[in-house]
């Protein structure tokens, strides 16, 4: 399946695969952070597109569009504006997608980071038959807050999603009673849990050594054996998005 940019910025735009690092996962203790495979998988669940250049803004607190001042370093592109007000930053996707029939494009900003005095907005698009592009937008949290963005820094990630099939889901609330083999599974995971972080406590203990439960990472089950899945995946691995080479006629 084909997931298509049409550069409208003269080849200019940068997008790239999502990587899994994150700065503060980075800073946590002994890196404990990239433990949780479920943060991993996220992080990289699709692709960023980069800003062309670094910039400061702030927001007065006021509704109209000049409530937010925008500083950009010289020298270099500018692709945020304020355009909504209500202190609202947009950033323009210079990209025109097209996704298979019945795909959208799930559009946020980067996954698991955080971005004081300011917080990414969310939106899904019709990207298999509308002729627009859309805006990412940002809105600030407090006023006075001096928000930075640098050059190369991602402002958007995105990923495409089946149109309609999460309307297909018939969502219910159970009693874990009426799978017993699910139940089962489950209490001796407790158990182990409490007897993991327990021995945890203890010097030259088999928890200490391996340092954290790696089940879930590993797709095995409560009782240590390999989950019966064929796609249990520890990395997601996107390709990047191929360039159309230029001939000068």
């Amino acid at each position: 399946m084909e997931l298509i940019a049409f550069d409208l910025s003269g080849n200019t735009t940068e997008i790239r695969p999502a990587p899994v690092e994150r700065d503060w996962m980075n800073a946590s203790r002994e890196r404990f952070a990239y433990r949780c495979l479920p943060l991993n998988i996220a992080n990289s669940y699709g692709w960023e597109i980069l800003s062309p250049g670094g910039f400061k803004a702030v927001w007065n607190g006021r509704d109209e569009t000049e409530a937010i001042k925008i500083y950009p370093k010289p020298g270099e592109l500018l692709s945020a504006m304020s355009h909504f007000g209500h202190g609202v930053l947009t950033f323009s996707a210079t990209c025109l997608f097209r996704t298979p029939p019945g795909f959208d494009l799930w559009v946020q900003g980067p996954v698991n980071s955080v971005k004081d005095g300011i917080a990414p907005l969310t939106g899904v698009i019709e990207t298999d038959w509308a002729p627009y592009t859309f805006t990412m937008n940002w809105k600030f949290t407090r006023p006075g807050a001096v928000v930075s963005f640098e050059k190369g820094e991602p402002f958007c990630h995105f990923f495409p999603i089946r149109r309609g099939e999460i309307e297909a889901f018939d969502p219910r609330v159970a009693s874990l009673s009426e799978n017993p083999e699910l139940l089962q599974q489950h209490e001796r995971w407790e158990e182990s849990r409490k007897a993991f972080i327990e021995d945890l406590k203890t010097m030259g203990s088999v928890a200490q050594e391996e340092r954290w439960q790696k089940l879930y990472y590993q797709g095995r089950d409560a009782d240590g054996k390999e989950v019966k899945t064929a796609d249990h995946r520890t990395r997601v691995r996107l390709r990047s998005f191929a360039r159309a080479s230029v001939t000068n006629l």
